[in-house]
């Protein structure tokens, strides 16, 4: 699969929070990576939808996307993420 979800050192959490905030509430929508995208995951519980299956996340993860992957996100409770391409 295309997404990497991880717990993350604290010397990635100090560099993620150098990183903008991203924000969204309960919704369903398709995205798609035109390059790697790396999140700190703040708050919040996500199901990413791919070709080659699902993968859930939540606050306190760091979730790596590939460039060129093609999802869908299914946010259960509001999301808030620092993020970096």
């Amino acid at each position: 699969m295309k997404i990497e979800v991880r717990k993350p050192t604290e010397n990635e959490k100090k560099t993620a929070s150098l990183w903008p905030v991203w924000t969204k509430e309960i919704s369903t929508f398709p995205w798609h990576y035109d390059e790697k995208e790396t999140c700190l995951i703040l708050e919040g519980e996500v199901t990413v939808k791919t070709a080659e299956g699902e993968i859930s996340f939540k606050g306190g993860d760091w979730v790596i996307f590939s460039e060129g992957l093609d999802c869908s996100w299914d946010i259960k409770k509001p999301v808030r993420k620092h993020y970096k391409f």
